[in-house]
């Protein structure tokens, strides 16, 4: 059984076991992550070419689902993931943000927040149904997080990702320690 520092206990209950996924829908960890194609913005604009999630094999990978951009807590989530982007996801990690908003609106708020990560617009939330994230009844995605290894396998989840919880990013950055070599 893993440890964890005693701050940190609660957000290591969020990387939830496998039998917790399979209750709540969405992959379990060890499975294959789903694959989605979908229109990615950055910064620099609406990328021409669609995104495969199975091009980034070889490549660990942190799915970040959000509601809505520009929202408070969405931007408190994301600014914590540029703020300490070099610390957590390195050059070695594929971050990819996904909402249900346009890829023209996601594209605006990178650049306006100089975020240094790509969002996949999920407008017909079908990355958010295969991950159990997207909600109906709501019209927009669940603020879930899966770390999926270099294979392609999902190796944590955290649902939800507790944006307001400092110790949520010491979880994310715990998880993503176990990915790299000589960890």
């Amino acid at each position: 059984m893993m440890s964890f520092p005693r701050n940190l206990w609660f957000a290591a209950l969020l990387v939830a076991p496998a039998g917790l996924l399979a209750q709540s829908g969405g992959p379990a960890v060890g499975d294959l992550a789903p694959d989605w194609t979908l229109t990615v913005a950055t910064q620099d604009g609406v990328a021409k070419a669609p995104l495969t999630l199975s091009s980034l094999r070889g490549t660990p990978v942190v799915l970040a689902f959000f509601p809505r951009a520009r929202t408070s807590g969405c931007t408190i989530q994301m600014k914590a993931y540029r703020d300490r982007y070099a610390e957590i996801f390195g050059t070695d990690v594929a971050l990819i943000a996904i909402s249900n908003d346009p890829a023209a609106v996601l594209a605006s708020w990178a650049e306006d927040e100089r975020f240094p990560f790509r969002f996949a617009a999920d407008v017909e939330g079908v990355a958010g149904k295969a991950y159990g994230a997207f909600r109906e009844d709501r019209g927009f995605e669940s603020r879930f997080l899966y770390v999926i290894d270099a294979e392609g396998r999902i190796h944590a989840v955290m649902k939800p990702f507790a944006e307001l919880d400092p110790t949520s990013y010491e979880a994310l950055k715990t998880a993503l320690a176990e990915l790299r070599p000589g960890r």
